[in-house]
């Protein structure tokens, strides 16, 4: 007997979709399209539906396809951190633009993280949902990345996976045996602690450092190995010195004047930067995804919005523009 009405179910799983094919793609924006795709296959097929598997599983099926089509059709998403050593702070080194497939993207929070859950599930969520981890599944091919993901962060069990990749649970073994193996090979940090109240002052001293551009007060709030990288360029930059010497050159001290708006992205805190606007008013530049570990900053991916604003600050929900 067919379950109850698909147009009653389909809805719920957006959420959980859109995190699952997040991870698989690297990519926000991808992400969106897949679980958007996923959705109409399953209205096209929905007649054929019989019922021997839950909705769920069958939308997971569906996505799981959805992702492995896509992939077959771009390179693997990385961090700048994966392409090369970090620069010297010298503006003329920063290369040229690269295309938008070739980095791993944030994701909103309010896309993707679990409603309701309690601390253990948050911690479980931020750890599996930070830029570095995300990477590093990108090193995976799709079915490996797909296994993994489904047994190790949306906890199901082996022989939920082998149904739905359409295989045995030796199989599916002996797949995340060899993810388990390469991600472990894979250089990524270990996850940050949840904030805490002398985190949220940190944070708060950063905005205020950033838009005083008082880059002197910013670098005590850097830890001495922080990390700065700015897509769509390649180079990077390690410690705190480093950082302070490349906000004062000329390019980056055109952010002198800023504003911050906070969001989150990928279990971290996040800030949508405006540049001031020649015309008036701030305009979108950068979203900001900073890590804290120990009351210290030790990662600020700066996701460079120049080139397609309206894009990344419209899906964080963050405003085109900011007047006065």
């Amino acid at each position: 007997m067919r379950e109850v009405p698909l147009a009653l179910n389909l809805e719920p799983f957006r959420r959980e979709l859109t995190g699952y094919c997040y991870r698989m793609l690297g990519s926000g924006f991808e992400a969106e399209d897949a679980v958007q795709e996923t959705m109409i296959r399953a209205w096209r097929s929905s007649e054929g539906f019989e019922g021997r598997s839950s909705v769920r599983s069958w939308l997971y099926r569906i996505a799981t396809n959805v992702c492995i089509d896509m992939q077959r059709q771009v390179q693997r998403r990385a961090r700048p951190m994966e392409m090369g050593p970090a620069s010297a702070p010298d503006e003329s080194l920063l290369g040229p633009l690269l295309a938008e497939s070739t980095w791993v993207t944030p994701i909103p929070d309010a896309s993707v993280a679990p409603l309701g859950a309690d601390p253990g599930q948050i911690a479980e969520y931020r750890a599996s949902i930070r830029l570095a981890f995300v990477a590093a599944l990108q090193h995976l091919p799709a079915r490996q990345r797909a296994a993994l993901i489904l047994c190790e962060v949306l906890r199901w069990k082996v022989s939920e996976v082998a149904e739905l990749l359409d295989s045995s649970v030796a199989a599916v073994n002996s797949v995340l045996q060899r993810a388990r193996r390469t991600l472990s090979e894979v250089s990524r940090d270990d996850p940050a602690a949840a904030l805490d109240a002398a985190d949220a002052e940190l944070l708060r001293r950063y905005v205020e450092a950033f838009e005083r551009y008082d880059i002197e007060r910013l670098v005590t709030l850097l830890h001495e190995d922080a990390v700065q990288s700015m897509p769509p360029f390649a180079l990077w930059l390690q410690g705190a010195v480093n950082i302070g010497r490349w906000m004062v050159q000329a390019g980056p001290s055109a952010c002198r004047g800023s504003r911050l708006l906070q969001t989150s992205a990928n279990g971290c805190t996040a800030f949508g930067q405006y540049r001031p606007d020649p015309a008036g008013g701030h305009a979108p530049w950068a979203l900001q995804v900073l890590e804290v570990s120990a009351h210290k900053i030790i990662g600020m991916s700066f996701f460079l919005a120049f080139l397609d604003p309206e894009r990344l600050f419209t899906q964080f929900g963050l405003p085109r523009h900011l007047d006065g």
